[in-house]
């Protein structure tokens, strides 16, 4: 009788650990399997982006480009560009996100006006996306002429830069590059991770980089 009993404590209590080591485990393996969907998606954005914006360069007429270039204000460059991606994204201006929706960091430090990584606007496109587009005021081939954002999970949570937002950088003529593509392998790793302000990781899941919970 008394082995019995110690018998079925043992089991009790083994029950418990494993019960213990799934709930430690799952919400970890819940986020990963959540992250590495934001990263195949994003991946997928932006290879649609880029054949997007090869197309636009193909077509792009002469009064486009003269625009640009007559444009007095970033307001109006970005106006010109957002008319450019909008049937392809299926951008809706008329309805925009609602003002409580602020990107952070992925170390969860604020977006303050003024920084490079700072929209003045936002807008709903496809696949419940979120867009926004920045005119940065460069001039030359080496530079980008404008910086967009991606919120590849739209309003939901968690907003945060190397989540589920991500970014590129526009240079004349369309060619794109991803937020990161001019960091060293260490400090995109230090940049992509619960420490860091997640903007490399929008190169770094392209070259195959991992995450750090």
């Amino acid at each position: 009788m008394a082995k019995k009993k110690f018998w079925q404590v043992e089991y009790s209590i083994t029950l418990l650990i494993l019960f213990a080591v799934i709930m430690l485990v799952m919400p970890v393996s819940i986020q990963n399997k959540t992250q590495a969907m934001f990263i195949s998606r994003w991946n997928e954005r932006y290879n649609r982006t880029d054949y997007m914006f090869s197309v636009i360069n193909t077509h792009i007429s002469d009064d486009i480009i003269k625009s640009f270039t007559d444009a007095k204000t970033s307001a109006e460059k970005e106006q010109i560009l957002l008319a450019l991606v909008k049937p392809y994204l299926r951008v809706n201006t008329d309805i925009k996100p609602p003002r409580r929706y602020k990107p952070r960091y992925m170390n969860n430090a604020k977006v303050y006006s003024g920084q490079t990584y700072y929209f003045d606007d936002f807008y709903f496109a496809e696949k419940k996306l979120i867009v926004g587009i920045k005119d940065l005021n460069n001039t030359g081939l080496d530079k980008p002429m404008f910086i967009m954002m991606f919120d590849i999970n739209g309003l939901l949570p968690p907003n945060k830069w190397g989540k589920d937002i991500f970014g590129i950088n526009i240079f004349e003529g369309g060619k794109i590059e991803p937020f990161g593509a001019d960091m060293s392998m260490d400090d995109l790793r230090q940049d992509c991770s619960p420490e860091g302000t997640g903007i490399g990781c929008s190169y770094y899941y392209k070259i195959g980089g991992g995450f750090d919970e």
